[in-house]
Formats: C-alpha cells, sequence, structure tokens
C-alpha cells in the first residue's frame, strides 16, 4: 500500500512566481499514472484493513495535508469524477485567527520573492540569541532533503521552522508579512472554509488531524502536544458532526518531527493510524505494531510530482 503526500495543488499565478506547488495538470498526468502502474486501494478495503478484518492490499491512498482551498477547489472535483478517495488532513488553528498559519506565511513569502531576497530579509531581524540550537545539526541533515529547494530557500525555511525560537517566530514573520504582504487579502481564499469540511466527509472522503498550529512535535513539551492533538480532533468533531475515524499526519513529517509521546498521546485520543514521511511501502506489519507511524511518500518520488520551473525563471 503506497501512500502518497501532496500540499498546493494549483494552476500557476504570476503574483507568486517562485511558489513551490504541483500544477493542477501533472496531477492529473500523476492520477493517471498510478492508475495504470498501481491502481487505488478502494475506501471500503482500507477501512477494512484498519479494522483488521483484511490484509494491506496493493494499490496507492492518496493524502492531502493542510485544509488548503486547492483541495476543494481542484483536488475533490477530480477525485470525484474518478471515483477516488482521499485522506485530507487540517490544521485546526486556521479558523481560530485571522491571518496565514507560520508555515504558510513562508511558503508566500519564498513563492513572490524567492528564497535569496527573503534570506536576506530575515538576516536584518533574527539574532544568534533568538535561535534554539539543540538539535541544529539534526534538523540541518533531515530537512528539505527531499525537496527541490535552492541553498537560500532551505535556509529561510530551516531558520524559521525548526532554529527560531517559538517565542520569537510569529513576530518574526509578522515583520516580514506587513513589510511584504497585505495579508488580509489573502486569509478568505487560502483555506477550505469551515462549514465546507463536513462536505468532505459527506462526499466519502475522510478528514484527519494536522494539529492545531502546524508545529514541529518533537519541539513541544508533553503538555503542549496534548492541546494540539486533543483540541484539533474536537474541533473536527464539532465540524462535521462526527469523524469516521480519527487520523493524523504530522506537520512537516519524518521522524525527526516527533517522538514517542507523540505517538501516545495520539493512540490515547483514539487516532487510528498517523502518517510519517517514510519514503516505502506500508505493510501489514506497520498497522499492528507501529500504526502512530505509517510510512508515507512524497508525491515528487514519482512521474509527473515534481513543481514546475518558477516563472521567475
Amino acid at each position: 500500500m503506497k501512500f502518497i503526500m501532496y500540499h498546493y495543488v494549483r494552476p500557476s499565478h504570476p503574483d507568486l512566481p517562485y511558489f513551490k506547488h504541483l500544477h493542477i495538470d501533472d496531477f492529473r498526468r500523476q492520477l493517471d499514472y498510478f492508475a495504470a502502474e498501481y491502481g487505488f486501494v478502494p475506501r471500503d478495503e482500507f477501512l477494512a484493513t484498519l479494522e483488521g478484518t483484511a490484509v494491506p492490499v496493493s494499490g496507492v491512498v492518496l493524502s492531502f495535508d493542510d485544509g488548503l482551498i486547492d483541495h476543494y477547489r481542484y483536488v475533490l472535483p477530480e477525485l470525484e469524477q474518478r471515483n477516488l478517495w482521499g485522506l485530507f488532513y487540517i490544521p485546526t488553528g486556521i479558523y481560530a485567527r485571522r491571518k496565514l498559519l507560520d508555515v504558510h506565511r513562508i511558503h508566500c513569502l519564498l513563492g513572490r520573492f524567492g528564497g535569496q531576497a527573503m534570506l536576506d530579509a530575515l538576516g536584518e531581524l533574527v539574532s544568534d540569541d533568538m535561535l534554539s540550537h539543540s538539535h541544529v545539526d539534526e534538523f540541518r541533515e533531515r530537512t528539505y532533503a527531499r525537496q527541490d529547494n535552492d541553498a537560500a530557500t532551505a535556509e529561510f525555511k530551516r531558520i524559521l521552522n525548526y532554529y527560531l525560537s517559538y517565542e520569537f517566530r510569529e513576530q518574526v514573520l509578522d515583520t516580514l508579512m506587513a513589510r511584504f504582504f497585505c495579508e488580509e487579502e489573502l486569509i478568505d481564499e487560502y483555506y477550505i472554509p469551515r462549514d465546507r469540511l463536513a462536505e468532505f466527509e459527506e462526499r466519502q472522503m475522510l478528514l484527519g488531524g494536522h494539529s492545531v498550529s502546524h508545529r514541529v512535535f518533537s519541539r513541544l513539551s508533553r503538555a503542549e502536544q496534548q492541546h494540539e492533538i486533543q483540541e484539533c480532533f474536537e474541533f473536527l468533531e464539532s465540524a462535521t458532526g462526527g469523524l469516521k475515524l480519527r487520523s493524523f499526519c504530522y506537520p512537516y513529517g519524518g521522524f525527526h518531527s516527533f517522538n514517542a509521546t507523540t505517538e501516545e498521546l495520539l493512540q490515547a485520543a483514539g487516532c487510528r493510524f498517523s502518517l510519517n514521511v517514510e519514503p516505502r511501502d506500508a505493510e501489514a506489519a506497520d498497522f499492528r505494531t507501529r500504526p502512530q507511524a505509517i510510512p508515507r511518500y512524497d508525491c515528487n518520488a514519482f512521474p509527473y510530482g515534481r513543481c514546475r520551473e518558477p516563472l521567475a525563471v
């Protein structure tokens, strides 16, 4: 069973010449490729696997992170047209604030101005005493290795997502967004509307948790992790009138992004499985022995899954 991870799936836009996304036409081509090479796991057979009444069948399971409007506008119609289903993971804090999640502010800044310009601007705002130096070597080696980033883009993302202390990150991004964007114009066009979430489950998709604030769980205390998990699931249960099942995927992903405490808390919250980022097929043993770390491929590991060249190039 091959779990595949997607984020932005959309047409290109001239206002975001450096924006990293999978073009909707390439998404369609990749679905055609998966259909020809592997096939897709039927929803009922997937649910039977979770119930333990069937072994994992071969085929593809599609998953989409971050609650992006792309998934409602482009992905959902495409899946329904092909009689396919998918897993959609929602960071629920997007509905409680009038600004983008920090991770998406980073994407917008990079998408409009490119990595070097943003790294230069960041250097004016961040001093060494604002950085957390624990695990720097681990994060440098294990983050963004499979993404097509230039060196400046990767360093900008590492500083803001992994090195900069959380007490400073939002303030730094507030400053950058105020300097380079009118954020108020972006908010309502960025995420799936809250009143559309239930529609996904009604249309035979499955919704899952992606935390509240999309922070790196391995950087959080036990209490902070528990809040992120509990509040996320409670919101989704309320917004949908009850989830078909509870599942989760880790913000950023990879074994560096969560720990044993995370897995324990998810298990206690009734989470049936959680998706990691590890490029291999999921086997029956994964669901039995470590269901909170199910492996998942990035879409860019397969034909048609890479971002196109930036418009600015």
